[in-house]
């Protein structure tokens, strides 16, 4: 396999994982160019599960940058203008998938970096759990740990007292019951 060729097999990969990680586009190609150029310069031929190996490097690189860059109030502000901007569409389920895939993104900004690395490879990238476990280097419970304590958070988010309010849909209004479903597709 030449370097082309890792790159066009992975390069989707990395860039989702890095995207969903930092909820910003060019923020995500910085990062995706920097893995790429980490990989080439190691001996990745030698590497035995190249994708796990290539996928613990992406995460690794995504949460130095986030150390780096506290950018949580920036994203949320791009986040905003870009769906402000958004041409409307006709359909009604088009709208509603739109509205899941936005408070995903958005409770997935919010969490920790950790819990989001969990998160976003299990459902995002549709990792096993022992995937997550050798992508991240850490051991299946503790993914299973962060994973739970991840999805009870973003639930919490969606409803602040972890009461219904007595409308359809809980506290943001009709469509938006159950953390769970924004990553069913």
């Amino acid at each position: 396999m030449t370097e082309k060729d890792l790159f066009e097999t992975y390069k989707k990969d990395v860039y989702r994982t890095c995207y969903f990680m930092l909820h910003h586009a060019a923020d995500a190609e910085d990062v995706c160019q920097e893995v790429f150029l980490t990989v080439f310069r190691h001996d990745w031929r030698q590497v035995e599960h190249l994708k796990t190996w290539l996928m613990r490097v992406t995460v690794n690189h995504c949460l130095n940058h986030l150390k780096k860059n506290s950018r949580k109030l920036a994203h949320e502000k791009r986040l905003q203008q870009q769906t402000a901007g958004a041409a409307e569409k006709a359909a009604e389920t088009v709208a509603e998938e739109r509205e899941a895939a936005k408070e995903c993104v958005h409770l997935l900004s919010r969490l920790p970096g950790k819990m989001r690395a969990v998160v976003s490879l299990r459902f995002i990238n549709e990792c096993s759990l022992s995937e997550v476990a050798d992508i991240l280097g850490i051991p299946v419970g503790t993914v299973k740990s962060r994973l739970n304590k991840g999805l009870k958070l973003m639930k919490r988010m969606v409803q602040p007292n972890g009461e219904h309010n007595g409308e359809e849909g809980g506290a943001y209004g009709k469509g938006r019951t159950n953390v769970y479903s924004l990553f069913r597709r």
